[in-house]
């Protein structure tokens, strides 16, 4: 029960994180704490620039390539990401903790729970690194993509352990939809990929000492990856509405399956929206985050979906 529970508040614990870094990353706050772990040299980061040191501008020259303004908000926003990611690093830790419970029935749990373990730690690691690197786009890009390695490998973890105690609905014609459904997470993975070309290009942009702080100019400013970000997402609400009608014609009961169908559609309509209310709207920067986290979302309940559809097989355990 405990395992059960526990994961349930580290997927959503992880969701949060991915969150707070969109919203870390569209107020430009990456480098809001200059160093690593600390922000400052401070554990408790500064309020006002008083509580600096007078040559604090010299000191974090370099690590800040000589741009040195203390704001306040944009500290604070990075230091609660990292709060954030602290605490995630701790449940997950209680995860696995609490998945000795399964030692002689399903040590899998076990290994999944520290391996879940071990690439927070890698994350929280790869995160010093962007700050080191002046958050370098490759780097930044995979350190977004080993969260979402995190998120698949909790929720196996979480719906393995979940699997005693949930029965899912009859489904016929499994191998047609498992087969819509693997293509579906590739090509999704694909356009979050995508996704975060478009970003490092509106980074660009923001550089540019002219343009960069007119969020009307961004969108004319994008090159290839964003006409192709847009235009693709067409095609996965397309093969997600299929996927839906090819459920309603091999489902006999609406249990949750159905209900996660229903939903993984609904997440990819809104997610639609948002991208398209940055595209009109000149990028505003509360919907980036969640336009960010809503992608990792839909990705996460696809994963679901595809283990709950084959349970009998991706759920086998081995008992001691």
């Amino acid at each position: 029960m405990w395992f059960r529970k526990l994961g349930l508040v580290t997927i959503v614990s992880i969701y949060l994180l991915v969150l707070a870094g969109g919203i870390v990353r569209s107020t430009g706050s990456g480098m809001g704490c200059p160093d690593w772990p600390k922000c400052f040299g401070m554990w408790v980061p500064p309020t006002e620039v008083s509580q600096l040191p007078p040559n604090y501008q010299e000191i974090y020259a370099e690590k800040l390539h000589g741009e040195v303004e203390f704001n306040p908000v944009k500290t604070w926003i990075e230091y609660v990401n990292r709060l954030v990611g602290a605490f995630t690093g701790i449940v997950v830790f209680g995860v696995f903790l609490a998945s000795f419970s399964y030692r002689k029935r399903d040590k899998s749990l076990i290994y999944l729970s520290f391996l879940a373990v071990v690439l927070i730690g890698a994350n929280a690691a790869l995160g010093k690194f962007v700050v080191d690197s002046f958050l370098k786009p490759g780097v930044v890009t995979a350190h977004m993509l080993l969260a979402i390695l995190v998120v698949f490998v909790l929720l196996y973890s979480i719906a393995r352990g979940w699997s005693e105690v949930t029965e899912t609905e009859k489904v016929t014609n499994k191998p047609l939809l498992s087969k819509i459904l693997t293509l579906l997470l590739i090509l999704s993975t694909t356009q979050v990929l995508i996704g975060t070309q478009v970003r490092e290009a509106i980074d660009k942009i923001i550089a540019n000492p002219i343009f960069g702080y007119d969020r009307s100019t961004w969108i004319e400013q994008l090159g290839l990856s964003f006409y192709i970000h847009r235009s693709f997402s067409l095609v996965l609400l397309g093969l997600h509405i299929y996927l839906i009608v090819q459920l309603k014609k091999n489902i006999q009961s609406e249990g949750i399956l159905y209900k996660f169908f229903r939903a993984l559609v609904l997440l990819v309509v809104v997610e639609i929206v948002s991208g398209a209310a940055m595209a009109y709207f000149s990028v505003p920067a509360f919907i980036q985050p969640v336009h960010l986290t809503l992608a990792i979302v839909a990705l996460g309940l696809q994963f679901v979906i595809l283990l709950l559809l084959n349970s009998e097989k991706v759920f086998q355990k081995e008992t001691a």
